[in-house]
């Protein structure tokens, strides 16, 4: 027998995909977290994969315009930064929710220590303050912001940029950007609701079991002989 960290390997089956299986009430919150928890991280995963296009069309940009004349400088770091951290972000969803989904389709009944569950809430709340703050960061940045330029030839740097692409300056009217601050706001509001999901549905564990309340109140057929004996 298989187990890691007190979870039998031997549970991860294919058959658990299945509607009949994955879709089923009979585990407390089931349907609504798997629901939830995918909002989350097909939102924040959509808007850091725009995001990663827009900061790679910059960083073209920049590669292209300083390559051809070593006296102009593109200064977009802010773009960059705000991008990378949304990355980021991005990705620590998706690991904390997406984990979230798979432990609770294979191992609904696993025994999970103290310490444990307290990671799992911390790590809920701080996925909840950093898409906010990626959110934010990012709507700011891209709102407001633009590609700067320095250098003894400045002038000569927007229409050596243009050579290299459409890749506007000014952030709001590059439309990847546009579409990744779209995104990460519905990502921002699945990850909040994640987290609520998850709080409440370890307190609902804690005091009855992951077991629904009718799932609980079933009684099974072995049982009802007895009884009839």
């Amino acid at each position: 027998m298989t187990v890691i960290w007190g979870l039998d390997l031997r549970e991860i089956q294919w058959w658990k995909f299945k509607s009949s299986y994955m879709w089923n009430n009979e585990y407390h919150l089931r349907r609504t977290k798997f629901i939830v928890y995918q909002i989350a991280m097909i939102f924040c995963v959509v808007s850091e994969s725009l995001g990663t296009a827009a900061l790679s069309d910059y960083i073209d940009q920049q590669d292209y315009v300083e390559t051809h004349n070593s006296n102009i400088f593109l200064h977009n770091d802010d773009f960059i930064g705000a991008a990378s951290y949304n990355i980021f972000v991005g990705v620590f969803v998706a690991t904390i929710f997406g984990a979230g989904f798979f432990f609770d389709l294979f191992w609904p009944e696993r025994h999970e220590s103290y310490a444990v569950k307290l990671a799992w809430r911390i790590c809920a709340i701080l996925a909840s303050i950093f898409a906010l703050s990626t959110a934010l960061t990012l709507t700011i940045i891209v709102a407001t912001h633009r590609v700067g330029v320095s250098g003894l030839e400045g002038a000569g740097a927007r229409p050596l940029a243009l050579k290299r692409g459409l890749t506007p300056f000014q952030y709001r009217k590059n439309g990847r950007a546009i579409a990744s601050v779209v995104f990460i706001w519905p990502g921002f509001l699945g990850t909040v609701a994640s987290t609520f999901l998850l709080w409440k549905s370890y307190a609902h564990n804690e005091e009855f079991g992951p077991k629904s309340t009718h799932a609980r109140g079933e009684v099974d057929p072995k049982d009802k002989e007895v009884e009839m004996e």
